[in-house]
């Protein structure tokens, strides 16, 4: 048996993103053991993986804070004698880490993070606009440069046909005949958020359809006060904004016909249980390589500029100072990519 630690400690949908490898890798090497370690946070998206994989938290905020916090986690790590080290990462504490393990002689690799190629892909002039690896091939090569070769064959983290909803129909109530829509209408940067009056009348038509039922997915007082005033006007609207925790949420959206997302990681989140995903796309660009896992490239909805993509996470200003990659998006380009998947 060999020892595989793979490190990826931020943010939720990169680390989503490393499930179909991680997961692909443990059904092709059932005779490994592997190891991720992560903020405590995203344990719950490892819950139903195979049985050899485990989770170890990092408290980066606590005992692991700092050079000297960095210095205790390795020596916890250590302990484990690992015989592999995958950095799925690549940022100043992972590659402390990473070097700590070197020096014992254990063989390790890291991400490729094509950070040139991204430049030239969002530079505001002479773009070269080709489409990047994904994020998970890009994940991939840093286990086949450990000597490990084998095919991503993920499909979703719940492999049960008919899981138990019993945890979330109190909330939901029962499916019935409805067709159920998740809209996830926030994101961490101005960049990829759709206009709030847009996604207004996005919900407001389906709201007003009889044939379907809305759940609103977020974070944060904020975004319940919005969600929860959508919820109070339309009765077949239902905001889950602090009502689920991340297990939970999995399990909603995996009885989704359809999720709506922007570019975020709801989107990721949906893709793990196998849901197809509607994403709303701005200053971020799916040749940058977060397209969902598994997701089709005809369902990103996006209006072409010479001036997209100008950022990777949308967290910078619009140079512009319109949006017009977001305020171009018209509310039926959405509505109608939704209902061509319905209906």
């Amino acid at each position: 048996m060999q020892k595989i630690l793979i490190i990826r400690l931020s943010a939720l949908g990169d680390v989503a993103m490393t499930i179909p490898v991680i997961y692909s890798l443990a059904m092709n090497f059932p005779m490994h053991e592997i190891t991720v370690l992560s903020r405590q946070q995203f344990r719950p998206l490892f819950q139903n993986l195979p049985s050899n994989v485990r989770f170890i938290s990092a408290d980066l905020g606590g005992k692991h804070k700092g050079i000297i916090g960095l210095n205790k986690l390795f020596a916890e790590l250590k302990t484990e004698n690992f015989n592999y080290i995958a950095d799925f990462h690549s940022v100043l504490r992972t590659k402390y880490l990473r070097f700590r393990f070197k020096l014992t002689g254990i063989p390790t690799a890291s991400i490729n993070k094509a950070r040139k190629m991204k430049k030239k892909l969002t530079r505001r002039n002479g773009k070269t606009f080709n489409q990047l690896k994904l994020v998970f091939v890009r994940y991939y090569e840093v286990l086949e440069r450990l000597g490990f070769i084998f095919q991503l064959n993920f499909e979703s983290v719940l492999s049960d046909n008919k899981p138990d909803l019993s945890e979330i129909v109190p909330l939901t109530g029962e499916k019935e005949n409805l067709k159920w829509i998740g809209i996830a209408p926030f994101a961490q940067h101005k960049g990829k958020i759709y206009p709030i009056k847009s996604q207004l009348k996005v919900i407001e038509h389906f709201a007003n359809d009889k044939r379907v039922k809305v759940f609103i997915f977020g974070g944060g007082q904020t975004e319940k006060t919005i969600t929860d005033g959508w919820a109070a006007v339309y009765p077949s609207i239902v905001s889950m904004v602090g009502k689920l925790n991340m297990s939970q949420e999995l399990l909603l959206m995996s009885q989704l016909d359809v999720m709506e997302s922007m570019d975020s990681g709801n989107m990721h989140m949906a893709s793990l249980v196998g849901t197809t995903v509607v994403s709303v796309w701005g200053a971020t660009h799916p040749y940058a390589g977060f397209m969902g896992w598994n997701q089709s490239i005809q369902n990103a909805i996006q209006v072409d500029l010479a001036c997209r993509p100008c950022s990777i996470y949308g967290q910078k200003p619009c140079y512009r100072g319109d949006y017009a990659c977001l305020n171009n998006v018209s509310p039926d380009m959405i509505i109608n990519r939704i209902e061509k998947i319905l209906f």
